[in-house]
């Protein structure tokens, strides 16, 4: 039969006469006044005895007619909100699982209310930790038949004990596997016998497995661990093992070295509107990708004690080009156009004119002036294209004014020992590549640009 009512739609009066006869289901019931407390109180236990000696028994909840008439303040209590407040206010808040600890603090409650009175309510308690009078009924009983039992009072939550059970890998089971076989997580979930392997990415998220990149280092031999160890005793401050405790500031030191920088990524991410197009990118050949060498000079930072920077120690970034006139017309520039043009072969005799016509100026015009006569090392690599302090015209030229430099060329297969190669590179690289060049001469200011914005700091903390 058609009763012409809908119990999953919520429950709305429209007419006074009809609020008698419907109630919905869905509403929790709370007294309002002291006389439905009475009431409610006489069909209940009218106290909850904390007598450990008692026999467990079952504590009735609320037990009320739902077939009786509703009185005013009921239907006060059913009508319907205004529409600009969107809370239910006659809704218990959601309340959480309880945990171990906090079983705990409620059975330590009802036992101090038990030891200092006879009697004690159990609405009070639920009130108090914001739980239904089941919940405290369940506790208490649990609790008595562990002190009848003689048992120490155990509350552990069994919530473990629900959801599918975790899978446990040993790591020698990980350990025997070959290192081939482990280079990503499908094949990592096949060799263990997984078979999903977002089992893996939940083991790897919790620190069971840890994910390893390994990287390609340089091939030392002897000889080179000798020097490497020689230079590194030689930045010790000290004439005997006693005093060489600390190592030479070098201020004094300016790091020289070379970089191929690319006009684009062969992929580059970037991130979206929900219906924004990606930019199309084209070139004539991804293994061709235009590409302009550059020798940046740094040296180390001043700060001040305010922790002001007196000094970025950013000499300068010097790309291998060349300013020529275009020699024939095309779609894109006239006859005698001036373009950029990048130096196919860098030699010594291109790094010697950079070196003396450049770089040594740029050091000059930005050191700090204050620090008097001057001598200065400047470090580089073992490069066929570098000179050496015993080249002839750079013997003309490397004492200037107050200025005395000195070329040193750091250990054999070592990058790690110069500060551009151990990340300051990868820095700059990075920030030119956020500009997106279009051309050789936007990608020049590009590296330019990222070179002078990095952080002085950065510099200091490679």
């Amino acid at each position: 039969m058609d009763s012409g009512l809908d119990l999953n739609i919520a429950w709305s009066p429209v007419e006074e006469d009809a609020q008698d006869n419907f109630f919905n289901f869905n509403d929790a019931w709370y007294p309002d006044d002291e006389d439905e407390i009475n009431e409610m109180e006489e069909l209940e236990e009218p106290d909850f005895p904390f007598d450990l000696n008692e026999e467990v028994g079952e504590h009735n909840d609320f037990p009320f007619d739902l077939n009786e008439e509703v009185g005013e303040q009921e239907q006060q209590q059913l009508q319907p909100e205004p529409p600009q407040q969107q809370t239910t206010a006659h809704h218990h808040p959601k309340r959480p699982k309880l945990s171990a600890e906090k079983k705990v603090q409620i059975l330590l409650w009802l036992l101090d209310r038990a030891s200092t009175s006879t009697y004690c309510k159990i609405n009070d308690v639920a009130h108090e930790f914001n739980v239904t009078r089941r919940t405290i009924s369940k506790i208490w009983n649990t609790a008595k038949r562990q002190k009848a039992a003689n048992q120490r009072y155990n509350l552990a939550t069994k919530m473990y004990n629900c959801g599918r059970k975790r899978i446990v890998v040993q790591p020698e089971d990980i350990t025997k596997i070959d290192m081939g076989d482990r280079t990503c997580v499908r094949d990592l979930a096949s060799m263990l016998h997984i078979s999903p392997s977002s089992t893996i990415q939940r083991m790897i998220q919790r620190g069971t497995i840890k994910p390893h990149t390994n990287p390609l280092h340089p091939g030392l031999k002897e000889p080179n661990m000798l020097a490497r160890v020689k230079w590194i005793l030689d930045l010790l401050i000290g004439n005997t093992a006693e005093t060489k405790s600390e190592y030479y500031p070098m201020f004094d030191f300016v790091h020289l070295d070379e970089k191929w920088f690319y006009l684009s990524r062969k992929s580059q991410r970037v991130y979206l509107a929900q219906h924004e197009k990606g930019k199309y990118r084209a070139a004539s050949s991804s293994k061709f990708i235009p590409n302009v060498m550059f020798t940046a000079v740094v040296a180390r930072p001043r700060f001040n004690e305010q922790k002001e920077c007196t000094f970025d120690g950013k000499i300068g970034i010097f790309p291998f080009t060349c300013q020529e006139a275009a020699k024939i017309s095309s779609k894109n520039r006239d006859k005698g156009t001036i373009e950029t043009k990048v130096v196919e072969s860098v030699n010594q005799k291109v790094t010697r004119s950079m070196l003396i016509n450049q770089i040594i100026p740029a050091i000059k015009e930005k050191w700090p002036h204050h620090e008097g006569r001057k001598v200065i090392f400047i470090q580089q690599d073992n490069a066929k294209a570098h000179i050496t302090q015993d080249d002839p015209k750079w013997q003309t030229v490397y004492q200037q004014g107050d200025f005395t430099f000195i070329l040193i060329q750091q250990p054999h297969n070592s990058p790690d020992l110069n500060i551009l190669d151990l990340g300051f590179f990868r820095s700059i690289q990075s920030l030119m590549h956020k500009k997106m060049p279009k051309d050789v001469d936007k990608m020049m200011e590009a590296v330019n640009e990222a070179f002078y914005e990095l952080d002085p700091n950065t510099l200091s903390n490679v």
